[in-house]
């Protein structure tokens, strides 16, 4: 019993029972491969055939992995929307579906900080090739769209829920790519969840009902006293209801 925990707790910390770190696995290598060639010879003069190569494996092995080379520099992305669409679908009935869809936008940020040196050299690849900056865009709106369905389940009993899904949604996203990109532009320093969580608070704080707004209606002559003094009464019978 003792030597398979021991054996369970060296899996989970990624080795072997000899102690020796695992081989990476194919899909890795090539990601590997992929990156090193962008980085010498430039994305566009690099080929499926050269990634393969230097990888050491068969193209149609690169082709079980990634459809196109555009995907190879997206490796987690598949992963992270399964994960975000999974995490949103267990908040099904969460009172705060805001504060779910913020939720949702840090799994994805925890997927770039797993690997911060990997997500840096992608951005500046992303930066400097317009393919890979046009199937960025694509990847987001992947994103973007399973926070819009979300929400409009959620907000499905409220006369402006689907401008309100779409529009929280759209926050959400502009928040997260805010502070991932601050991140990113500083070389990975720091936390990067806590890069975004300042823009998520906002939108958070933004969109979040804070509480319920009293109509008072009186005269225009009526004294000031006793506009206070009817909101004062009014305001137990409000907290009781709640």
């Amino acid at each position: 019993m003792r030597d398979q925990t021991d054996q369970s707790r060296q899996s989970a910390q990624g080795e072997t029972p000899g102690g020796e770190t695992p081989k990476p696995s194919i899909r890795e290598e090539l990601v590997s491969a992929a990156f090193d060639l962008f980085t010498e010879f430039g994305y566009d003069a690099t080929t499926v055939d050269d990634i393969v190569r230097r990888a050491g494996v068969g193209r149609r092995s690169f082709f079980r992995y990634f459809p196109t080379k555009e995907e190879v520099v997206f490796p987690d992305h598949e992963r992270a929307l399964a994960e975000m669409v999974d995490y949103l679908a267990q908040g099904a009935t969460d009172p705060d579906p805001v504060g779910r869809a913020c939720g949702a936008a840090r799994l994805v940020v925890r997927m770039y900080a797993e690997k911060a040196e990997f997500s840096v050299r992608r951005y500046a690849l992303t930066r400097s090739v317009p393919a890979l900056k046009a199937h960025e865009i694509s990847v987001v709106w992947q994103y973007e769209r399973a926070l819009a369905s979300y929400l409009e389940r959620r907000f499905a009993a409220l006369p402006d829920g689907g401008a309100r899904a779409y529009t929280v949604a759209a926050s959400v996203v502009a928040a997260h790519n805010y502070g991932l990109r601050t991140w990113l532009r500083s070389g990975g320093r720091g936390d990067a969840v806590a890069a975004v969580d300042q823009a998520l608070h906002l939108v958070h704080r933004t969109w979040s009902d804070a509480g319920e707004t009293v109509v008072v209606v009186t005269r225009t002559d009526t004294p000031m006293w006793q506009v206070v003094q009817r909101l004062e009464g009014a305001w137990p019978d409000l907290r009781r209801e709640k």
